[in-house]
């Protein structure tokens, strides 16, 4: 009688070889790839002087576009600087005062709800008074969060000119991401702020 029990030298070894494989593959500590971003090729700072056809003047960067604001409700001087390496535009709203104390006062009030509606996202807004070299002041906020908008700020000379600025990322990457990005455009605006002079 023939014993069919018998192991085949080649079955053994294919045997051993899968014991040894799944015994290092048991054994190696895992380590979770971290999550890949895209790299961000921040422009380089060099800038040139806005247009007479606004009654306020300021620098900008070259790498950006002078866009006029084409919402629903814009008017005569808003405008977009768009950054279309970063998707990024600082929004800029402007208004007569002519000596109007109540619309000053509306306006100043306006800003404030708008900077409060990010609230609910934000983890923090810390508002600061800025002097800029030429002695003017600027109402800054600075929001932390996954916000719509993490820098806005006013000016006014509380009598003819208010000015109202934010800035905004056209994307849906989440803000921890944009962190280069976002201090960039923190730097830009504030270089809005430091070259604004009224016409």
């Amino acid at each position: 009688m023939m014993n069919t029990n018998t192991t085949h030298p080649m079955n053994y070894t294919w045997g051993v070889l899968l014991l040894v494989v799944v015994v290092i593959g048991c054994t190696q500590d895992y380590k979770p790839k971290p999550k890949g971003y895209n790299r961000l090729a921040l422009p380089p700072t060099e800038y040139r002087l806005s247009p007479d056809s606004l009654p306020y003047r300021f620098e900008y960067s070259q790498h950006a576009r002078l866009l006029r604001d084409t919402s629903w409700i814009s008017e005569r001087y808003w405008i977009e600087i768009y950054y279309p390496q970063l998707k990024a535009n600082i929004h800029i709203t402007y208004k007569r005062l002519n000596n109007k104390e109540d619309l000053l006062k509306a306006l100043l009030n306006d800003a404030y709800r708008l900077t409060s509606k990010q609230q609910i996202k934000a983890y923090s807004i810390d508002e600061a008074n800025v002097k800029t070299p030429s002695g003017k002041t600027a109402v800054i906020a600075e929001i932390s969060g996954d916000v719509p908008s993490q820098f806005q700020f006013t000016m006014t000379d509380s009598s003819k000119n208010f000015l109202r600025g934010a800035l905004y990322f056209n994307t849906t990457v989440q803000n921890d991401s944009l962190a280069p990005a976002i201090e960039f455009m923190k730097k830009e605006t504030m270089h809005f702020i430091n070259t604004l002079e009224w016409h």
